[in-house]
């Protein structure tokens, strides 16, 4: 599975931007997705994970009523709308695949990466 990520920018606190994560290669169906960040000097941490039918959904806390994620199946894309930004969200997104249909909190259960898209707010 590749996994092309894109949509991210500079964007003033307040602001939103949308990420959208597309795959090729193989099907992302029966494949958990998450959105992972990392920020300058931090380790990568989830910002929003959905399991393979769009049942489940987790969210990190700082996020939680802020950012959206969704997927469409038939188009192999997974997205995050992130309304209400705030400098803290600053960072690198990546977007994730892995084997199972269930959602994991844990990197290392990811087999799959895209590139990553910046994301800068302004204050």
């Amino acid at each position: 599975v590749q996994l092309q990520a894109s949509g991210g920018g500079l964007v003033q606190a307040g602001g939103s931007l949308r990420l959208s994560c597309a795959a090729s290669g193989r099907t992302l169906l029966a494949r958990a997705m998450g959105w992972f960040r990392q920020a300058p000097g931090k380790e990568r941490e989830p910002a929003a994970l959905i399991s393979w039918n769009g049942a489940s959904t987790y969210y990190e806390d700082s996020v939680k009523g802020r950012f959206t994620i969704s997927r469409d199946n038939a188009k192999n894309t997974v997205y995050l709308q992130m309304n209400s930004l705030k400098p803290e969200d600053t960072a690198v997104y990546y977007c994730a695949a892995r084997a199972e249909n269930s959602n994991s909190i844990f990197v290392k259960n990811y087999n799959y990466w895209g590139q990553g898209t910046e994301v800068t707010v302004s204050s």
